[in-house]
C-alpha cells in the first residue's frame, strides 16, 4: 500500500512591510491643514472683530466733554460751573445759561445734555432720556454728588422723555440692529442666486433697492403696529430705514464679484463692529473711546439713529445733515458697484482674448 507524504504548506507568512501597523493612523495631507485653515480665517475674524469693537466701545464707557450746562448768570454761577469744568477737565464742558427756559431749550435742542439748577431749598437736573437714556443715568451720578456737596435735595426732570412703548428709549436701536442684519444677509442672498455674468448691473442693484424697501417696511411694521414702539411718523421712518438698508444692500451685492465669500464678513465689520458701537444707541458719543466717537459724526447707522430720533422724540429740528450722510453713503455704495462691475468685465474680455482658440472654435468662426 502506497503511503503519500504530505509536503509541508508552501504558503508564506505576511511579512512585517505588508502587514498593516497595529494603530497607526493615516498621516493626514497638509492640504486638509491648509483648507481647514481657510475656513476657520472668517470665525477667527468675526471674533476677533466682535470682541475688539465691543469690549473696546463699550468696556470703559466714561464722559468724554459731555456739554453740560448750569442756570445762572451770577457770579458764583460762573465760578461754580468753573469749578465743575477744573474738577473734570476731559469729562464735562461746562455753560453758563440765564434761566430754567434756557437750559430746558437747550436740553430738547439736543445742544447740551443736561443742566443743573440749585436754588435755596433743591437742585434740578434737566436732562432727555429720549435723546439718551444712558448718558440721561451717566449726568446723574455726576451731579448726585454735586448737590449732596451743596446739602440739596435732587430732582430729575426729564424734558423730552421716550414714549410709553419705549420705556428704554433703545427701540430704535434695535430697529437698527434688525434693518442691518437684514440689509446685509439680503445682500448675500441677492449676490448668491443672481450672478453677475449673467445678469446687468442694473437689474442687480434694482433688485437691492427693492428688496431694501422690503426689509424697511417689516421692520416698520414690526417696531409700530406690532410691539407699538414707535406710533407716529411710520412714513418717514420707513423712508428712512430705506435710504439706509438700500446702502447696505448695494454696497455688499457690488462687492460680491471681488471679495466672493469675504463679502459678509466685510458688511459685518462695517454695518456691525464699527456701526453699532458709532451709532450712539447703547452709548452716545460722549461716553465712547474718540475713535467710536469720531466715526459717529460721519457714520451712516449714526446719521439713521439720530434723524429717526428726531422725527419720533424731536419734531420740528432738522434731519437735512443726516439725510445727507445717508445719501452720501449710498452714492459712495453705487460707485463701489459700478468699479467693481467694470473691473470684473475687463477681466473677463482678457480671459476670453487670451483663451486659446480650438478647432470648433474655428469652424465656427468660419
Amino acid at each position: 500500500m502506497v503511503q503519500h507524504k504530505h509536503s509541508p504548506s508552501t504558503t508564506t507568512a505576511p511579512t512585517a512591510s505588508a502587514a498593516p501597523a497595529a494603530g497607526r493612523r493615516p498621516r493626514l495631507d497638509p492640504r486638509f491643514w491648509r483648507g481647514l485653515g481657510l475656513h476657520l480665517l472668517i470665525p477667527l475674524f468675526l471674533a476677533a472683530g466682535m470682541a475688539l469693537a465691543y469690549l473696546g466701545a463699550f468696556g470703559h464707557p466714561a464722559p468724554h466733554h459731555l456739554p453740560v450746562a448750569v442756570v445762572g448768570t451770577t457770579a458764583e454761577a460762573e465760578v461754580f460751573a468753573q469749578t465743575l469744568n477744573d474738577r473734570a477737565p476731559d469729562a464735562l464742558d461746562v455753560r453758563t445759561v440765564a434761566d430754567e427756559g434756557a437750559a430746558r431749550g437747550l436740553v430738547a435742542d439736543r445742544e447740551v445734555v443736561a443742566a443743573y439748577e440749585a436754588t435755596a431749598d433743591d437742585a434740578t437736573l434737566f436732562v432727555s432720556s429720549a435723546a439718551s437714556d444712558t448718558t440721561a443715568s451717566v449726568v446723574q451720578k455726576v451731579f448726585l454728588p454735586v448737590a449732596y456737596q451743596q446739602q440739596l435735595p435732587l430732582q430729575v426732570e426729564d424734558v423730552v422723555p421716550s414714549g410709553e412703548g419705549d420705556p428704554t428709549g433703545q427701540g430704535l436701536f434695535f430697529l437698527l440692529v434688525a434693518l442691518s442684519v437684514g440689509g446685509y444677509a439680503s445682500a448675500a442672498a441677492i449676490s448668491a442666486v443672481v450672478a453677475p455674468a449673467r445678469t446687468r448691473l442694473a437689474a442687480r442693484l434694482g433688485i437691492a433697492v427693492v428688496t431694501a424697501a422690503v426689509v424697511a417696511a417689516i421692520g416698520t411694521v414690526v417696531v409700530g403696529p406690532v410691539y407699538g414702539i414707535v406710533d407716529h411718523a411710520l412714513g418717514q421712518l420707513w423712508l428712512l430705514s430705506w435710504l439706509y438698508v438700500s446702502t447696505i444692500v448695494v454696497i455688499g451685492v457690488g462687492l460680491h464679484p471681488l471679495l466672493r465669500h469675504w463679502t459678509t464678513p466685510v458688511l459685518t465689520m462695517l454695518f456691525v463692529m464699527l456701526n453699532f458701537t458709532s451709532s450712539g444707541g447703547v452709548f452716545a458719543a460722549g461716553l465712547v473711546p474718540p475713535f467710536f466717537a469720531a466715526l459717529s459724526s460721519f457714520w451712516n447707522g449714526a446719521a439713521w439713529l439720530h434723524a429717526t430720533q428726531t422725527v419720533v422724540y424731536f419734531a420740528g429740528q432738522g434731519i437735512g445733515r443726516d439725510v445727507l450722510v445717508l445719501a452720501l453713503w449710498l452714492v459712495a455704495g453705487l460707485l463701489v458697484a459700478g468699479l467693481v462691475h467694470l473691473g470684473s468685465v475687463r477681466r473677463t474680455r482678457l480671459a476670453d482674448e487670451l483663451a486659446p482658440v480650438t478647432e470648433e472654435d474655428e469652424v465656427v468662426a468660419a
